[in-house]
């Protein structure tokens, strides 16, 4: 296989639907990430504009890329300093006409995200975190558009479990047949072992995606805390099963990254 080279390593995190702690994951995986040496970079693709408040920004700041875009201005202007220890853009707070104006610009320019990131003169060892909103959006198809590696993030229950083709789909779509695209991973967040369908489901997932890199991230009551407490799980927890598992899924992501091997075309998702 071809081992495929990029200016920096952008990971995109997806969900078919809401509520399933993607925004939680992304911001904790950039601690994670930090932890083992990289250099991150968080950005928030999302109107609801919430990863900021998990890397510790404070509500009142505004600034984001959807005004920078808007007002033509570079996003390394947007760029600020979290408590992860990854620079964060946020999205920033839009009005609604300003937010249909910034997804009508990312509409009729396919490749706005990639000239922006370009633009920001980012280490080549960089990797960038992008957070989306849940479901199909031009924010998540900018997003696939120039992900090196696509992960999913899922519930282990049957609503989550039956929007996999969907989103299977849209990876197949925007991701497989680039030539800079490396993989894809699963993340089971939030998972219960005590709770017998979730455990079901989960074990499910993992024989249908045997093929495939898939993690578990447990539930674990140190996580929402750590963001009440203004920290990061593994600042907040270090020794929690929460915060172990982040960095095991850190660990994988960085011999993937390491190993820089994209899948073959012709494999299917799933």
């Amino acid at each position: 296989m071809q081992k495929v080279e990029t200016f920096v390593k952008i990971l995109s995190i997806v969900s078919a639907k809401g509520g399933v702690g993607k925004t939680t994951i992304s911001a904790n995986l950039c601690s994670a990430l930090r932890s083992r040496g990289h250099t991150v970079f968080a950005l928030d693709l999302d109107p609801q504009n919430s990863l900021r408040l998990h890397c510790g920004i404070p509500p009142s700041h505004h600034a984001g890329v959807a005004l920078s875009t808007l007002s033509a201005s570079n996003w390394a202007k947007a760029m600020v300093q979290g408590n992860t220890g990854c620079v964060v853009l946020p999205f920033g707070h839009v009005s609604e006409s300003e937010r249909i104006t910034f997804e009508s610009a990312l509409s009729k320019d396919p490749l706005l995200l990639d000239q922006q990131l370009r633009s920001l003169g980012l280490p080549q060892d960089a990797i960038v975190i992008i957070d989306t909103p849940p479901g199909p959006s031009v924010y998540l198809k900018q997003a696939l558009s120039v992900a090196n590696i696509a992960i999913v993030v899922t519930l282990a229950d049957a609503a989550s479990y039956a929007t996999i083709p969907m989103i299977d789909s849209l990876i197949e779509q925007y991701c497989f047949n680039r030539a800079d695209f490396i993989d894809y991973l699963y993340v089971i967040s939030q998972l219960n072992r005590s709770r017998q369908l979730s455990s079901d489901v989960a074990d499910i997932m993992a024989l249908q995606f045997s093929n495939k890199n898939i993690s578990i991230v447990h539930q674990d009551q140190s996580i929402p805390e750590a963001l009440a407490c203004n920290q990061d799980a593994l600042a907040y927890a270090p020794e929690s099963q929460g915060a172990h598992d982040l960095i095991d899924f850190a660990m994988l992501i960085n011999t993937i990254l390491n190993d820089g091997y994209r899948a073959p075309k012709n494999e299917k998702l799933s």
